[in-house]
């Protein structure tokens, strides 16, 4: 009896290990590639390649982000499509592909013998980026947006004259964006050209500023996010597309409903006829200016941001520079801020030869200077004296450890 109880207990810790796994599994929108799969997969199209090891520190990191790039991308008749391939598994497949280190990212074109290796910092947008400038042909819905731009720039000057719908779709750029949004209500799609549910919601999207042609009171918009990064950085732009309900220049929420004309409709129906509160205005307004007198007061006790090569070379060449390379939407870099801000007021307090600095690697200006540095996850810390990089720091993120990790290269018995 006993035997078969436990034989029963041992049937349903497999039966459950099983089923965990094949949950996991499901998470997994990567195509897992095999020798033979891969030859398959390579000569249908293009497909960007992870190359792996399961124990790689690296490769766990970027995990996240290789799933949610293939969440977007491996749908029905992709583009490209995103992969991966287990190199201890398939150690001859690795080493016919040049596969040194782990992960190694590779893009193979269709029809194109030779593969290219993704040399960037490992986030969302600069992969984005590498795609969109790897792969440029257009597909079928870009080119029709392409052919309707003539329309809306012409759309887009009587915008500025005053009138705000004509049944168009304003396309936004960097020099018209901020005056655009900066009155009024605004509904603005953020998109990527490749990015094939951008792809699908692009004649909805026309559609629906054609619906609301007679509501005066708001503008249909969009702005593509791979050719101004800094403005979708600024809106916490994080996936494609991501729609944004904007008045008077300030982000109210993001739309997460369904995508069809229907739906769209009711939703700007209803958020255009909100009343707004003039009092909750006022009182944010009030808080922010407050926010922004104690930010100056407390300027020199935060952590110096550091943006572009001079400014960089220029805080690390002499004395103790601990800087954190970071991306605004990384979730551990927002936890480890407030730990930051104290780590360097203490230290600005104990020493001027003591600098706490931060790099935001999604910074056009900062991308070269974050792969020269190696920065392959975010966050990551690299502590500089007199201009030498020592190893990266991969202890405590608490302010104690942070503290005790500076004072191994100071003289100063306190910090």
């Amino acid at each position: 009896m006993l035997v078969k109880k436990s034989f029963l207990l041992l049937v349903i810790a497999v039966a459950a290990i099983i089923t965990a796994e094949a949950d996991e599994a499901e998470k997994q929108f990567a195509v897992d590639l095999d020798p033979e799969k891969f030859a398959e997969v390579i000569g249908a199209g293009n497909v960007f390649v992870k190359f792996f090891a399961p124990w790689c520190g690296h490769c766990k990191r970027l995990q996240p982000l290789w799933d949610q790039l293939a969440e977007i991308m491996n749908v029905d008749d992709p583009k490209v499509v995103i992969a991966k391939v287990d190199c201890t598994q398939h150690q001859a497949l690795c080493a016919e592909h040049e596969v040194t280190g782990y992960p190694t990212l590779r893009l193979f074109k269709l029809g194109e013998k030779d593969s290219v290796k993704f040399k960037g910092t490992r986030d969302l947008p600069a992969i984005t980026d590498f795609i969109n400038q790897e792969l440029n042909t257009p597909s079928e819905a870009e080119l029709n947006e392409l052919k309707a731009d003539k329309e809306e720039d012409a759309t887009n000057e009587i915008v500025e004259e005053g009138n705000t719908n004509l049944g168009k779709v304003v396309e936004l750029k960097e020099d018209t964006f901020a005056k655009h949004v900066s009155s009024g209500n605004h509904f603005v799609k953020f998109f990527a050209p490749w990015c094939s549910h951008c792809q699908r919601l692009a004649p909805t999207w026309e559609d629906l500023a054609k619906e609301l042609i007679t509501l005066t009171s708001v503008t249909i918009s969009k702005i593509d996010c791979t050719q101004y990064r800094s403005i979708c950085q600024d809106f916490e732009v994080k996936g494609y597309p991501t729609l944004l309900w904007i008045e008077d220049g300030k982000k109210i929420e993001k739309y997460s409903g369904s995508r069809d004309l229907p739906t769209l409709k009711a939703y700007v129906e209803k958020m255009n006829g909100a009343p707004t509160d003039g009092g909750d205005n006022a009182a944010d307004a009030a808080n922010e200016v407050a926010k922004e007198e104690e930010r100056d007061e407390a300027k020199k006790l935060t952590p110096q941001q550091l943006s572009g090569e001079t400014e960089f070379d220029k805080t690390i060449a002499n004395g103790i520079a601990f800087i954190k390379f970071y991306a605004p939407w990384c979730g551990h870099c927002q936890k480890l801020q407030p730990t930051w801000e104290q780590l360097a007021a203490e230290a600005h307090a104990s020493s001027s030869d003591i600098r706490i600095a931060k790099v935001d690697c999604t910074a056009q200006e900062n991308k070269q200077i974050c792969i020269d540095q190696q920065v392959e996850g975010y966050p990551t810390l690299f502590l500089y004296k007199n201009g030498k990089r020592q190893n990266e720091y991969e202890g405590s993120r608490s302010l104690p450890e942070l503290q005790a990790y500076i004072k191994k290269f100071i003289s100063h018995d306190e910090l």
